[in-house]
């Protein structure tokens, strides 16, 4: 058996540490090569693989891949080909080319890998939104000012949700992959947790600790701590509306950690910027966010860049999963 993963440059940008993991699990198995191409590669599988009717199972990563590319491999029983980073398959005559020779092909997921990171993340955005950690930290580094505290120790803002996760109303939008992996992090911290989502089926709220909540405008009108944490869809883009935010009390912590076209910024925006809101986020209506947006820098943002699923352990599930379909 000879197995074999051709990799691009621009799968790589994505996910870095994906296709090296994938050589080691199946090297932990047998005979596995790693290819990886130049970043202005043009020609077919085939040319860069050497004894191409000996390989029983390929990988092909980010690179473009023709029916007559994959017709020199003639040994080939199972096969997945991402001809993106993100995931797009191979055009559908090189699958049907591959179905009709009895080749097994699969697919990738386009979710799993990355849940535990982003949770995990949007835990951590919660407590800096809470103890103004970031905000803290910058201050320190320019004055000595924040240890003299007007209150014993108090670095917290008063005006916002603030202090313990512990007693907080946690309310999220979301029972999913990442939100009810979300939901069991701050119930276990105490919170009283509440989720909608019409979709999930009861286990996914109680195993989180989670309250359901049937209707998404009884959501918003007691949280503390908002957390709209669905993917972005056409279902659910604008999911929650300018309405859901006006409706959020006043010193509502709002924390986005999967996509921000699920909630409307601009209303968002507003009241962020009218300090009737605060906000932690990894994730903006416009990346990267411009050096002057209102947003960058204030009392009540706290602010990363769009980095909350790439961890070293996401891209290692990444390739443990492709794995574990293969015989």
């Amino acid at each position: 058996m000879s197995s074999i993963i051709v990799v691009h440059p621009d799968f790589d940008r994505i996910w870095p540490y994906s296709a090296d993991h994938l050589l080691q699990l199946w090297q932990e198995q047998g005979e596995a090569e790693l290819i990886r191409v130049s970043p202005d590669f043009q020609g077919g599988l085939d040319e860069v693989v050497n004894r191409p009717g000996e390989v029983t199972r390929l990988v092909a990563l980010g690179l473009p891949v023709t029916k007559e590319s994959v017709e020199p491999f003639a040994a080939l029983k199972e096969a997945v080909i991402i001809v993106l980073g993100h995931g797009g398959r191979a055009a559908q005559e090189v699958e049907d080319s591959l179905k009709e020779r009895g080749v097994k092909l699969y697919v990738q997921p386009s979710e799993g890998f990355w849940g535990q990171s982003v949770s995990e993340f949007a835990l951590a955005l919660t407590l800096c939104g809470l103890r103004r950690i970031p905000q803290l930290h910058h201050e320190i580094l320019t004055s000595i000012g924040p240890w003299d505290y007007p209150l014993e120790q108090f670095g917290d803002d008063p005006n916002f949700t603030n202090g313990t996760v512990a007693g907080k109303r946690v309310r999220i939008v979301g029972a999913g992959n990442i939100a009810s992996r979300y939901a069991s992090f701050v119930h276990m911290l105490g919170a009283d947790v509440a989720a909608w989502d019409p979709y999930a089926p009861e286990p996914s709220f109680h195993r989180a600790g989670s309250r359901r909540e049937w209707h998404l405008d009884r959501l918003v009108r007691d949280a503390e701590i908002f957390v709209p944490m669905v993917p972005l869809t056409d279902s659910t883009e604008g999911l929650v509306t300018a309405q859901h935010i006006r409706a959020l009390p006043k010193g509502t912590l709002v924390v986005l950690a999967t996509r921000a076209g699920i909630v409307d910024m601009e209303e968002l925006r507003r009241r962020v910027l009218a300090d009737e809101l605060s906000l932690a986020a990894d994730v903006f209506d416009i990346e990267p966010l411009p050096l002057d947006d209102p947003l960058l820098g204030r009392h009540n943002v706290v602010h990363t860049p769009h980095n909350a699923g790439r961890t070293l352990q996401a891209n290692q599930l990444w390739a443990k999963m492709l794995v574990d379909q293969f015989l």
